[in-house]
C-alpha cells in the first residue's frame, strides 16, 4: 500500500471511501451486549475517552491494533508514535481499505472522524500534523476503540 497523504484523506471524505473488505452489522442491543459501557459510548455513539486516560498511549512495542468491535486489523504498531496528545497516534492504517473517512464540523472545527470501514465504529479523528517522514498523518485514535494483538508483527 502507498502512502496515504491528506489530499487522499479529504478526497474521501468529500467524494467515498475505498469499499471495505466485508461489512458487519449488528444492532444497538448487540453491540452493548458485547461491548463494555466505555466501549459502547465512544465506538458505538461517537464518544471521545479523556486524554492520558489509556496505557495504550505508552505503549510502543511489535503488535497489531484490531477494532474492539469487529475485529478488523487496523493499524501496525511500527505506525505508532507519541504524538504528546493523550490519545494513541498512527502514522497510517494497515491497509487501505479498513479505514474510513467522514468529514464534519465539531468542537469549533472542521475536522475528519476515522471510522472501522467493516462496522462503522468510531475510532477518532485524522489530521494534518503527523511525522513528515511517515507521510504527514497522525490518526488519533480512541484506545478503548481498539484492541492491541500481541506478538511481531
Amino acid at each position: 500500500m502507498s502512502k496515504l497523504t491528506w489530499d487522499d484523506v479529504t478526497a474521501r471524505a468529500k467524494s467515498g471511501n475505498v469499499p471495505p473488505p466485508r461489512r458487519v452489522e449488528k444492532t444497538a442491543e448487540q453491540w452493548r451486549e458485547q461491548l463494555t459501557p466505555e466501549q459502547f459510548q465512544v465506538a458505538r455513539a461517537k464518544g471521545t475517552e479523556r486524554p492520558f486516560s489509556s496505557e495504550m498511549c505508552s505503549l510502543f512495542e511489535a503488535g497489531l491494533y484490531k477494532c474492539v468491535c469487529c475485529g478488523t486489523l487496523l493499524f501496525d504498531g511500527t505506525s505508532k508514535f507519541d504524538s504528546g496528545t493523550g490519545w494513541p497516534s498512527f502514522t497510517q492504517p494497515i491497509e487501505d481499505n479498513v479505514v474510513d473517512y467522514i468529514g464534519g464540523f465539531s468542537h469549533g472545527m472542521t475536522r475528519i472522524e476515522a471510522t472501522c470501514s467493516v462496522c462503522d465504529a468510531h475510532l477518532g479523528h485524522v489530521f494534518p500534523d503527523g511525522p513528515a517522514e511517515a507521510g504527514g498523518l497522525r490518526f488519533c485514535i480512541n484506545a478503548v476503540s481498539l484492541e492491541k494483538v500481541a506478538g511481531d508483527t
